[in-house]
């Protein structure tokens, strides 16, 4: 099967080697509008290719996604560039959805275009509000963004320090959105079945101040990576070819990701199956009502991110009018 990566900066390029090293398909094609980069890239991966079996590389333009399976779509703004590195911001990662959804504006329809019956995975940043502007370009509605299932695995990575224990055995749960209004389930976090609530408090002499480091931890990873190396990338490159799998393989794997909710009238994070035709069905968690209050709060910040790209969507839009 082919799976389509449009962008090759950092996580474009991390998820063309996480999905060599997956052997989740038998055909990459990378496609940037720098197209020296996107040969470059190609190049540099299928020399680790030979690895795993029969998995090709190429680059190209937009025609080569013909049947493709599922594109994965990584261009745009990144944070650093998009001045998105501030804890102290609270719209995060959305100071950008503007300008990506000017760019996506570009992309999505020539996506469609080569490749009409593919799933289309949002990687970009903010993905959640980029999913609701691709859903609307695209014409359909096999579109998912990769959501907070990395924020997930950064909540469980963090438990599994304090607890010390394998993170393996942590079960626990981001939902909302990613970025800064993301919501951590606390209250369903388990440890071989006992809530982690308990075991903090067993454990710790101030649980709280350790709730408040772990949440702090979890909702500026990003930005403790980008300091470091400029970009993040091997994590949510991980994410895309995980999912890549359950899409290609038609596993039906519950998973965090964003999907368009009518409930929330918004694409926002919750348990989700995952499969051929990228997200299925939909399974809430229980909530407490603080919980509950602040995924309301978190899809009202949603919304009103995309209603954001939208407008300026339509002012790009009559301005191209003759």
């Amino acid at each position: 099967m082919r799976i389509g990566i449009v962008g090759t900066g950092a996580v474009g390029a991390a998820t063309g080697l996480a999905l060599i090293e997956r052997e989740v398909c038998r055909d990459i094609v990378l496609i940037d509008r720098d197209r020296a980069r996107a040969a470059g890239v190609a190049l540099d991966l299928r020399y680790a290719a030979p690895l795993t079996p029969a998995v090709g590389v190429r680059a190209g333009d937009y025609e080569l996604l013909a049947g493709a399976a599922l594109v994965i779509i990584t261009a745009g703004v990144n944070e650093l560039a998009g001045g998105a590195i501030d804890r102290s911001d609270p719209q995060g990662r959305l100071r950008l959805a503007v300008a990506n959804a000017r760019i996506y504006a570009d992309i999505v329809p020539r996506v469609v275009d080569a490749a009409p019956d593919a799933v289309l995975m949002v990687v970009t940043d903010p993905p959640d509000p980029l999913a609701d502007i691709t859903r609307g370009l695209a014409g359909h509605s096999r579109v998912f963004s990769t959501g907070t299932l990395l924020d997930s695995l950064r909540f469980r990575v963090h438990l599994a320090e304090r607890l010390r224990v394998q993170t393996a055995d942590i079960q626990a749960m981001v939902v909302g959105e990613h970025g800064t209004s993301q919501v951590l389930l606390w209250s369903t976090a388990t440890v071989a079945g006992r809530p982690v609530l308990d075991l903090l408090g067993a454990n710790h002499p101030r649980p709280q101040q350790v709730r408040r480091e772990v949440e702090h931890d979890v909702r500026y990873a990003n930005i403790a990576i980008i300091e470091g190396t400029g970009a993040s990338r091997y994590g949510i490159a991980a994410v895309a070819a995980r999912l890549s799998a359950a899409v290609l393989r038609d596993e039906r794997v519950l998973l965090p990701v964003g999907r368009y909710h009518p409930k929330y009238c918004t694409t926002l994070s919750l348990p989700a199956v995952v499969g051929a035709c990228g997200v299925d069905d939909v399974l809430e968690p229980p909530m407490t009502a603080e919980e509950r209050a602040c995924l309301d709060r978190s899809a009202a910040i949603l919304r009103a991110a995309t209603e954001q790209c939208e407008d300026a969507l339509d002012v790009v839009a009559a301005t191209a009018r003759p």
